[in-house]
């Protein structure tokens, strides 16, 4: 069973997200908070029902929130949807 959606896990997974794909949060920026012109993107909390960015727009620092197509039900669903997100945003993105 994978672990609950506690804001430990959030911490969890925003600190491996932030660390290790950049790229992927700059895509979920540009495609699902359509911050097209965005430079970087770093994951500040992940809930049940969506994401909490920052970007970098124009030399701004812009707080998006980004929702998800269902209630989160633990951490493997989260890992799941993010992981299911960045594929659709990549083919969005071309």
């Amino acid at each position: 069973m994978a672990d609950p959606l506690t804001p430990q896990i959030s911490d969890r997974i925003c600190k491996h997200m932030n660390e290790d794909h950049a790229d992927a949060i700059l895509l979920y920026a540009k495609v699902y908070g359509k911050a097209a012109t965005a430079t970087s993107a770093e994951m500040l909390s992940i809930d049940a029902e969506g994401m909490n960015l920052a970007a970098q727009i124009e030399g701004q620092s812009q707080n998006l929130r980004i929702p998800f197509d269902h209630a989160l039900q633990d951490s493997e669903d989260a890992h799941q949807t993010l992981i299911g997100m960045v594929r659709s945003a990549r083919q969005q993105a071309g």
